[in-house]
C-alpha cells in the first residue's frame, strides 16, 4: 500500500506543475471582430495576464493568414525584449500598430486603420513568457459597402402603362434592394413588385396617384447607400400639348434666327456694295435752256447787267437807237406765243425816270450763245 503510494508521488508532482505551468500565463476572452467595410478602423483584442512564476522574457508577434489555405502565415508585428518592431508588410505601414504604447502590461491588442479588401484573413495573437505560451486566433473580414446607387425610370410615365424602377450598385454582395415611396405612408403602389436582389420595382397599370418619388436602399453586410428617383405619371393628352408645345417652341426659335441670318446677310450685302460704288457727282436735272432773246425784247435785269458792263462815255452812240426801239415796241407790241413766258417790259420814259441809261443789247441764238 505504501509502495503505491510512493510510485504514484513523481505523476502528481508533473500533473501538479504542469497544471501550474499552463494556468500561469493566460490570454483573457475579448470581443472577436466583426466584419467591417473598406476604410474603417478596426481593433483586435488581444489581453493576457502573467504569474511570478513566468520569469522568461516577454515576446508577442502577430502573423495573418490569408484567406487562401495554400498562402502561409506570415509576421505583421511583433515585440520583443522591451522593444516593438513595426511591420514588414509594405501595404499595412503606417496603418498598423500597438493599441498600447507598452505591451509588456497586459495589452497586446493592434489597431488596423483604412482597411482594404487585403486585410481580410485570419489573424493570431502569439504571446510567450517562459515557461508559458498562449496563441489567439480571430478572424477578420473586410468588405466593401455598397456604393451610391444609380436610380432611374425605364418604360413610359402615362396613364395606363407598365413601368420598371431601377436601383443598382456596386459592393461586396450580397446587397439587397429596397424600395419606399416618400410620404405619410411610405406604401407601394399595389400593383407594384419589388426584386430585392435586381434591385427593379415593376409598376402595372400606372395611375395618376403613383406620381411621387421613390426611394432605394442598396444594403450589405457593412453599410448602406440610398438614391431616389421621381415617378411622373401623367394623361395622353397632356403629353400630347407638351409635344405640341415643345414644336412650336422649336419654329418660332428657327423663324427667330432666320430673320436674324436674313437681316445681317441684307446688311452685308448693302455694306459690300457701298463699297464697290466709286464717288461719282452726277447731274441729275439738266440745267434750264436759255430762253430766245431778240433785240427788240429784254427784262430789267439784262438791262441791268448790261447797264454794269459798259460805260457812260461808250452809251452816247446809242442813246437814239434805243429811244427810237422802245417807241416802235409801244406802238407795235408783239403777237401773243402761248409757249413763250411773258416778258415784263418798261417803258423808255419810265426808264429815263429812273436813271436808264440806254445800252445796245447783242443778239443771241437758241442756246445762249451770242451771235
Amino acid at each position: 500500500m505504501a509502495g503505491d503510494r510512493s510510485a504514484a508521488a513523481p505523476l502528481l508532482l508533473v500533473i501538479y506543475l504542469w497544471a501550474g505551468w499552463t494556468q500561469c500565463l493566460q490570454i483573457l476572452p475579448g470581443p472577436t471582430p466583426e466584419e467591417k467595410a473598406v476604410g474603417d478602423s478596426v481593433r483586435l483584442d488581444c489581453r493576457f495576464t502573467v504569474d511570478k512564476n513566468d520569469i522568461g522574457p516577454l515576446d508577442i508577434e502577430w502573423s495573418r493568414t490569408p484567406p487562401d489555405p495554400t498562402s502561409s502565415p506570415i509576421i505583421i508585428i511583433d515585440y520583443s525584449g522591451d522593444r516593438t518592431y513595426e511591420t514588414r508588410v509594405e501595404d499595412m505601414k503606417g496603418r498598423l500598430h500597438f493599441s498600447s504604447p507598452d505591451p509588456k502590461n497586459g495589452d497586446a491588442s493592434i489597431n488596423i486603420t483604412r482597411l482594404k479588401s487585403s486585410d481580410s484573413g485570419m489573424y493570431h495573437c502569439k504571446v510567450k513568457k517562459s515557461p508559458g505560451s498562449k496563441t489567439k486566433p480571430m478572424k477578420l473580414e473586410v468588405s466593401m459597402k455598397p456604393s451610391p446607387p444609380t436610380c432611374f425610370v425605364d418604360g413610359s410615365q402615362e396613364v395606363g402603362k407598365d413601368a420598371v424602377l431601377k436601383c443598382s450598385s456596386q459592393g461586396t454582395p450580397p446587397i439587397t434592394y429596397i424600395w419606399t415611396k416618400q410620404g405619410s405612408s411610405h406604401l407601394l403602389p399595389s400593383t407594384a413588385v419589388a426584386d430585392i436582389s435586381a434591385g427593379t420595382l415593376k409598376v402595372k397599370n400606372a395611375t395618376l396617384d403613383y406620381s411621387g418619388d421613390y426611394k432605394c436602399v442598396a444594403r450589405n453586410r457593412v453599410g448602406s447607400s440610398e438614391c431616389v428617383v421621381k415617378f411622373s405619371v401623367s394623361s395622353s393628352g397632356n403629353n400630347g400639348g407638351k409635344i405640341a408645345g415643345a414644336i412650336i417652341g422649336v419654329l418660332l426659335a428657327l423663324l427667330l434666327i432666320g430673320i436674324v441670318i436674313w437681316f445681317i446677310l441684307r446688311r452685308k450685302k448693302k455694306t459690300t456694295y457701298e463699297k464697290e460704288q466709286p464717288f461719282e457727282i452726277r447731274e441729275d436735272v439738266p440745267p434750264p435752256k436759255s430762253r430766245v432773246s431778240t433785240a427788240r425784247s429784254y427784262t430789267v435785269d439784262s438791262q441791268r447787267s448790261s447797264l454794269g458792263s459798259m460805260s457812260p462815255s461808250n452809251m452816247e452812240p446809242y442813246k437814239s437807237h434805243y429811244n427810237r426801239l422802245a417807241t416802235d415796241e409801244l406802238e407795235h407790241p408783239p403777237s401773243h406765243n402761248p409757249h413763250l413766258t411773258p416778258s415784263y417790259k418798261v417803258a423808255a420814259p419810265s426808264l429815263n425816270r429812273m436813271g436808264a441809261v440806254p445800252v445796245m443789247i447783242p443778239a443771241q441764238h437758241r442756246d445762249g450763245s451770242i451771235v
